[in-house]
């Protein structure tokens, strides 16, 4: 079965539970789930119920598709992601973004959990994403182009959608909290990179560095969907403070700032 009838398969079934187009579709990186409580939820699907569906194996992926209101507009958030890193194949990663993409989201917003390559970062800020170096990603456009989903040879001149950048900078403004601007930089992990990768990233331009987000973001923008991207700083890259990495930390400087990102998010959605 091709991706696009995988998409299609899953998109009349959720046509079936779900009778509106959401304003946005929004993803849920590693220690953010907890924003899913500020959803009015009108249903929720649990992935391993959605036939063809991935299912999220990592600790702070609750495996959940979420529909409901936040700050008065209707949304889809996806409580967990899928990795490359998990084996899962590039169809698999980016199956949610078609999903999204063939029910007529424009909105997507994706954030994650990364480590500072940006010296002067902290944990627990939050960086506005205005680019990424996927260099290190495999393509997820590899092998036959289906113009169903978008042009054979898309522009990644934009990747971050520049009207969606300023909502966020307004929403930071209103809310009166700090962000970071930056590069993320995509590597494969599960393991977490070397001083010396993170050095070269840093020389390349990178500010924050993970292990997702970027498949996601090339499937959206091939879909010709906008695209936002948030990352939570939950610690300093390797080499730039002289202990290990942990997933703990990364989970636990998400829970620490969950209620600055929720009201984040919140601000953001209403401003769409």
């Amino acid at each position: 079965m091709s991706l696009f009838e995988r998409a299609n398969r899953i998109k009349e079934f959720l046509a079936e539970k779900i009778d509106y187009v959401p304003e946005a579709a929004i993803v849920l990186g590693s220690g953010l789930g907890e924003f899913s409580n500020e959803i009015q939820t009108d249903d929720v699907l649990h992935y391993k119920d959605i036939e063809g569906f991935p299912v999220s194996t990592v600790k702070g992926h609750a495996g959940k598709l979420i529909f409901g209101t936040v700050s008065g507009k209707k949304i889809v958030a996806m409580s967990g992601r899928f990795h490359l890193y998990e084996g899962y194949s590039t169809d698999d990663v980016t199956l949610p973004v078609r999903v999204f993409q063939l029910m007529g989201i424009k909105n997507y917003i994706v954030t994650n959990a990364s480590g500072a390559v940006n010296i002067t970062y902290r944990p627990g800020d939050l960086m506005i994403m205005n680019d990424h170096i996927g260099f290190f990603c495999p393509s997820v456009l590899t092998g036959n182009n289906d113009e169903r989903f978008g042009t054979r040879f898309p522009s990644m001149s934009e990747a971050y959608n520049k009207d969606l950048i300023r909502i966020a900078e307004c929403a930071a403004e209103n809310i009166d909290i700090n962000t970071q601007k930056g590069v993320y930089c995509y590597c494969k992990g599960p393991m977490f990179e070397t001083p010396a990768e993170i050095r070269a990233a840093r020389a390349l331009g990178a500010d924050a560095v993970g292990m997702s987000t970027v498949p996601e973001v090339v499937a959206a923008v091939h879909g010709n969907m906008r695209v936002l991207g948030i990352s939570c700083i939950t610690n300093m890259a390797a080499g730039i403070l002289n202990q290990p990495l942990t997933h703990a930390e990364v989970m636990e400087t998400g829970k620490a700032v969950e209620k600055k990102f929720s009201l984040f998010m919140k601000e953001i959605i209403s401003l769409l």
